[in-house]
């Protein structure tokens, strides 16, 4: 079996559905993900040139679907780059005494972060027109880094908080109005989300898959900097792969002889593959 060749077919498959995925979120969104191209433009190498702009709400259904395809897709990348980094091994540069950063001032009287005294606003709240020279500016938000580490399995014991249907009522006999409690309505497939994080990280995905090369190395620096950590008898994490079935994917071991089963995808073979070659990538090399 030709290595580079299979890796090669698989990150031409994982660019053609990156590709797809944009187009699904600007024809839905009816806006662009990479300003100054169009729909059909929209491939994963432009990425690299432009950053997705601040992106409309898009309907919950087509939120989901995207979300659904993306996940198995950066774990797919994900193990390509792990099966290209074996046997890779950079130098580490010294590491240097970390200067204390001096705590900020609080710049407005809005508080934010639990610093000093002043109005706190709920997020989202509108500010009075007076007021809004002391509320500082937003920054741009910074492009995604492509995670080369799968996500933890979240393991929490708290009880999950029971979701507010209604909101208090204040009311003076004589004085003010009964207020009527309002209808709480289930969410709805067409309820609009944020797409902003969903944009960044199909263009960090997509920069990934234009640049393995780059993505090796920082992938080598990791495991450089973990056997640092574990010389030293520091707690880290040991392995870039979590146990079970990868994130996203719907088959537990690749058979290509397998028959084609019921709601098996084509990225979900993809990932099954790259998965089976990350883990035989990671064991130890002892010719």
């Amino acid at each position: 079996m030709d290595l580079s060749a299979v890796i090669e077919n698989h990150r031409a498959a994982l660019r053609r559905i990156v590709a797809a995925l944009v187009a699904m979120v600007e024809m839905g969104g009816q806006f662009a993900l990479f300003p100054g191209k169009g729909v059909a433009a929209s491939t994963p190498a432009q990425a690299e040139k432009s950053e997705p702009s601040p992106a409309p709400g898009l309907p919950r259904h087509l939120y989901r679907a995207v979300l659904r395809l993306l996940r198995p897709a950066e774990s797919a990348a994900r193990r390509l780059v792990i099966v290209l980094a074996r046997g890779v091994v950079v130098a580490l540069p010294p590491r240097h005494a970390r200067k204390a950063k001096p705590k900020p001032r609080p710049t407005s009287i809005f508080v934010r972060d639990g610093v000093g005294t002043g109005i706190v606003l709920p997020r989202g709240a509108p500010v009075p027109a007076h007021l809004a020279h002391l509320v500082p500016r937003k920054t741009a938000a910074r492009p995604l880094s492509f995670p080369l580490l799968d996500p933890l399995t979240r393991w929490s014991r708290h009880r999950r908080r029971a979701v507010a249907t209604s909101v208090p009522r204040i009311c003076i006999a004589g004085i003010t109005q009964h207020l009527a409690v309002p209808a709480w309505k289930p969410p709805s497939p067409d309820d609009p989300l944020d797409a902003g994080r969903l944009g960044r990280r199909l263009a960090a995905l997509a920069r990934a898959l234009d640049d393995l090369p780059g993505q090796v190395k920082r992938f080598a620096r990791w495991k450089a900097r973990r056997d640092q950590a574990l010389a030293a008898g520091r707690i880290c994490r040991v392995t870039p792969l979590r146990g079970g079935r990868p994130p996203g994917g719907r088959l537990s071991r690749y058979d290509p002889d397998a028959p084609p089963g019921r709601n098996i995808r084509d990225i979900d073979e993809i990932l099954a593959h790259a998965h089976a070659l990350a883990h035989y990538a990671l064991r130890p090399d002892t010719s």
